[in-house]
């Protein structure tokens, strides 16, 4: 299941018993933010979350997977997420449900 837009305006909705235009208000303004945020090239860093940064990709070679034709991709930006240890050691708690795989040699 993914989480939605939506989703997060409902939750601020319940849990903080604003009206929902502004839980959404709310929603989309902290979102405003770390998108011009990255768009500067600046880090986004939610403590106990994890860290957005922007990498710049230099040119390089690439492949088009259907034709199987080398071409020249580009320079670009992209977003990249690091999460933190606390949200790790959360997602990596024992008995939540997970399958975990034993090592098998």
């Amino acid at each position: 299941m993914t989480l939605t837009k939506a989703d997060l305006i409902d939750s601020i909705y319940n849990q903080l018993n604003l009206p929902k235009t502004k839980s959404a208000e709310l929603v989309e303004s902290l979102l405003e933010i770390i998108k011009k945020a990255l768009e500067n090239g600046e880090d986004v860093l939610i403590s106990g979350f994890g860290k957005f940064c922007v990498k710049d990709k230099r040119k390089r070679r690439g492949r088009n997977p259907q034709t199987g034709e080398d071409l020249m991709l580009g320079e670009r930006r992209v977003v990249t997420f690091k999460c933190s240890g606390v949200l790790r050691s959360k997602i990596n708690r024992e008995g939540k449900g997970l399958s975990r795989r034993k090592n098998v040699r």
